[in-house]
Parts: C-alpha cells; sequence; structure tokens
C-alpha cells in the first residue's frame, strides 16, 4: 500500500475547555486532492495549522513526508517548509508589492539567485496559473478577487513544492470562476505531479475535483471518496450531502 505524505494520529487540540480535536485520525497520499469539510467550530483551519506547524497541539502526532512536525527544530521546520506552499482564501499579498514581487518572496527566502533568474521563476509562476505578463505589475488593490487568488496559487507553486495547501480556494467566486479554478488546480495535479489538501465547502469542487474527503465531526475526522462518505449515517453529513444543493451538484457532475 502507498505511504501517506500526511499522517495525522490521535491529535488533539484545545482551547482552554473547549476541545476541538480529540483522537483526529488522518492520512493524505501522493498525487490525491484531498478536501476537508466541516461544520463551523469544527477546527478546519486549526488543522490546518497544526499540519503546517504553525499551532501546536496538545498531544498526537502529524508526520509529513517522513518528518514529525512537533519535534523538529525551527531551522529543521524552516527547511521543511520549502516543500509545501500554501494559498489563502484572502490570497494573503503584500499590498505594497507588486504581483511578480509577491511571488518572487519565498524563493528569494529559501534560494540564492540572481534578480534576473529569480524575476523569470516568478514569471513562468504567473503564466502558470493564468496571468500575463501585464498582470505582473499591478498591484493588489487593482486585482478582481480571482485574480488574487491566482496570485496566490503562482505564489504558492514559486518553489515547486509537492504539496499543495489550498484555503478555501473558490469561496468568492462566481460559479464560472470557481469552475475554472477548480480546473486548474486538476491541471496542475496532473502537470507537476502535486498532492493536494484544501479546505472547501464548495459542493462542486468536493464532488468534481476531490479524490477523496474528510469530514470533521464529533472532534474526529471520517475520510473516504466522497460516494463513501455520503453512505456514512451520521445526521450532519446526511444533511450537508443529502440536501438539495448537493444533490444539483451531483447532477451537474454526472
Amino acid at each position: 500500500m502507498t505511504e501517506a505524505i500526511i499522517s495525522v494520529r490521535n491529535l488533539v487540540n484545545s482551547f482552554g475547555d473547549q476541545v476541538v480535536h480529540k483522537g483526529l485520525d488522518l492520512d493524505v497520499y501522493p498525487g490525491e486532492i484531498f478536501g476537508i469539510v466541516g461544520g463551523s467550530g469544527t477546527g478546519k483551519s486549526v488543522l490546518l495549522r497544526s499540519m503546517l506547524g504553525l499551532y501546536r497541539p496538545d498531544s498526537g502526532k502529524i508526520v509529513m513526508r517522513g518528518h514529525s512536525i512537533c519535534d523538529l527544530s525551527e531551522g529543521e521546520s524552516h527547511n521543511l517548509h520549502r516543500h509545501w506552499g500554501v494559498m489563502y482564501q484572502n490570497g494573503a499579498l503584500f499590498s505594497a508589492l507588486t504581483v511578480i514581487e509577491n511571488v518572487e518572496m519565498p524563493i528569494r527566502e529559501y534560494v540564492k539567485l540572481p534578480d534576473n533568474v529569480v524575476r523569470e521563476l516568478a514569471m513562468l509562476k504567473l503564466h502558470l496559473v493564468g496571468l500575463s505578463d501585464e498582470d505582473a505589475h499591478k498591484f493588489p488593490a487593482e486585482l478582481s478577487g480571482g485574480m488574487v487568488k491566482r496570485v496566490g496559487l503562482a505564489r504558492a507553486l514559486a518553489l515547486d513544492p509537492p504539496l499543495l495547501f489550498l484555503d478555501e480556494p473558490t469561496a468568492g467566486l462566481d460559479p464560472i470562476g470557481a469552475t475554472g479554478f477548480d480546473k486548474m488546480i486538476m491541471g496542475l495535479r496532473e502537470r507537476l505531479g502535486l498532492t493536494v489538501v484544501m479546505i472547501t465547502h464548495d459542493l462542486d469542487t468536493l464532488f468534481g475535483t476531490c479524490d477523496r474527503i474528510g469530514v470533521l465531526i464529533n472532534k474526529k475526522m471520517v475520510e473516504g471518496t466522497p460516494q463513501e462518505v455520503m453512505r456514512n449515517p451520521d445526521p450532519w453529513i446526511q444533511d450537508y450531502f443529502g440536501g438539495p444543493r448537493a444533490q444539483h451538484a451531483l447532477a451537474r457532475i454526472n
């Protein structure tokens, strides 16, 4: 059996008396698109931050590409971070920098290269996500919401990471823009050999893009293919995946 590229075992996260995760297990396998969904307060962002080493859990183990995240020194953690890219929901772009300067930032942080090479690499990433040479010299305030997300994605891909984390990638996009973004992610997965982990509430994305999904419920995770998860009798899962919006999404996919 293929070894998981991300393995979470018996994860516990809490804030004071509020326990968010208790005994949570999760596996993500190389080359798959894995979607994470859950109700408000189930700790989707906390789980993501834990996997990225930005939040230290109370207990449990998170192994990423063979490294135990919680046991790394600051230097080891910094070096490991270059092996994944993160696209945050609002893009998290630096407003005082141009588009291409935003994409150049991780390259300059991790790699010592001549300025012209850094600029060329950053431009290649912008082209990869469908942005033009003209777009490269705009500032974030001049961009549409969809373009901001594409710049955030280009920056996440700047160091050619094998792992890509996406936080609500299609939130705020119209249906055409969301469909286009989904297709781009699937294309990039195939072209670059990416493993993708995304938090999303977009039912079209869950059914049409994700190979497997994980539902945060009762402080744990239920994971499987969309079809497997839909058969779970849990009331929240049945309401979420059995409602009219989900059925309409399924009909569009099929």
